[in-house]
């Protein structure tokens, strides 16, 4: 029981998993002083709602105005450089799944849950962007400023600026004209 205390206490997560941490997130101040421990960078003007899951927290790095919603999932990588950018004003529709690993599966007489990970791929979502609810962004791509992915999307190359794009998998439907 000690070990799981301390796991809960102690990881480098959040999410509803995380009983002893997560209740946190209900509270401003306190959601944001966790927020602020676990992630690589948190701004103040950012918020981790309660529902939401984000593993590997210390290779993550939140902007400023960013709201993660129930349900999404931001899986980074541990000890690489592969991690997982949200710049400034980004909009994440609620279930967004960021992953920067996949699973190898190269190997037909190994089960795929024994073949280990392929090399971790950051991802970088630039400013001004938004990502539509229960979109799915893989390994390595970028979203461009200002860029819209359409809900249900799965991002699997990068997009982008001032772009609308959607789909599974996604594709560019149109151009965001700047005035």
């Amino acid at each position: 029981m000690i070990k799981r205390i301390n796991f809960w206490c102690f990881s480098d997560r959040i999410g509803p998993d995380m009983p002893l941490t997560h209740w946190m997130l209900y509270f401003k101040m306190a959601g944001r002083f966790l927020c602020k421990r676990r992630f690589g960078q948190f701004d103040a003007s950012s918020e981790f709602r309660p529902g939401a899951y984000a593993v590997f927290c210390s290779n993550i790095k939140i902007g400023k105005n960013i709201v993660i919603r129930p349900q999404s999932m931001l899986f980074a990588a541990p000890g690489t450089e592969a991690g997982i950018v949200i710049e400034d004003d980004v909009l994440l529709g609620a279930g967004v799944h960021i992953y920067v690993t996949k699973h190898k599966f190269s190997d037909s007489s190994v089960p795929i849950i024994k073949q280990g990970y392929e090399m971790s791929r950051g991802v970088l979502i630039k400013s001004g962007s938004w990502i539509g609810a229960n979109s799915v962004i893989l390994p390595g791509v970028t979203i461009g400023k200002n860029s819209v992915i359409g809900a249900g999307s799965v991002v699997t190359k990068s997009v982008p600026e001032f772009v609308v794009a959607a789909g599974n998998p996604c594709r560019i439907i149109r151009k965001i004209e700047c005035l």
